[in-house]
Parts: C-alpha cells; sequence; structure tokens
C-alpha cells in the first residue's frame, strides 16, 4: 500500500483535465460551426459574464482572507478606479487590474 501514494495525486490530475480540457478540446471543434452573434453564443457569454460579475461582487462586498480587514469603502473605491482605468486607456485589462491594486494598496497604507 506504501508503493500507492501517488494515487491521489494521479487521481486529481485526471479529474481536473476532465472538467476543464473536455469542455476547451468541444470548444475547439465546435469553434467553427457557431456564429459569434448566434442566439447559443449570446447566452453563453451573458451567462461568462455574469459569473465574473458575481465572483468580483462576492471579494468586494464579502471578501475573506487578509483582504476582509480592509474598509468596504476602500475595497469599492478599488473596483471603481479600476473599471474606470480600464475604459479610460482603451479598454485593457491589465490597466484596470494595476489600477484597482494602486488604488487598494495606496489606501491599505495610507490607512
Amino acid at each position: 500500500m506504501a508503493e500507492l501514494w501517488w494515487w491521489p495525486y494521479a487521481m486529481i490530475v485526471v479529474a481536473g483535465w476532465l472538467a476543464t480540457d473536455v469542455w476547451r478540446w468541444l470548444g475547439v471543434l465546435f469553434s467553427g460551426r457557431l456564429r459569434e452573434d448566434s442566439e447559443l453564443m449570446v447566452f453563453i457569454r451573458s451567462v461568462a459574464t455574469a459569473l465574473v460579475a458575481g465572483v468580483i461582487s462576492k471579494l468586494v462586498l464579502f471578501p475573506a482572507g487578509a483582504l476582509e480587514s480592509a474598509p468596504v469603502v476602500l475595497r469599492l473605491a478599488a473596483a471603481v478606479s479600476g473599471f474606470a482605468a480600464f475604459l479610460l486607456f482603451g479598454q485593457r485589462v491589465i490597466v484596470g487590474v494595476l489600477a484597482a491594486e494602486v488604488v487598494l494598496i495606496g489606501g491599505w497604507l495610507f490607512l
């Protein structure tokens, strides 16, 4: 039994692969047949956007860990400034993330 120490790790790798890569390969296979403006793609994009918005809202309003010690006003200000920077600088995600981090870390150090 001591020789099978690797079995749980192998199972995690296989289960992790099955849960994610299968859907990626199906997406690759069917992507040429789907129209970007079809009702199915609009629905999928809407669900994905809602999931991202939900995760961000949870992180800002109900954080866990070290972020929990930052005041909610500071977390909201960081999110708003990140979104504003994202829009002002040509919808570049990295600019929005960096702006939000600067506001959050700067506000945290100031307090």
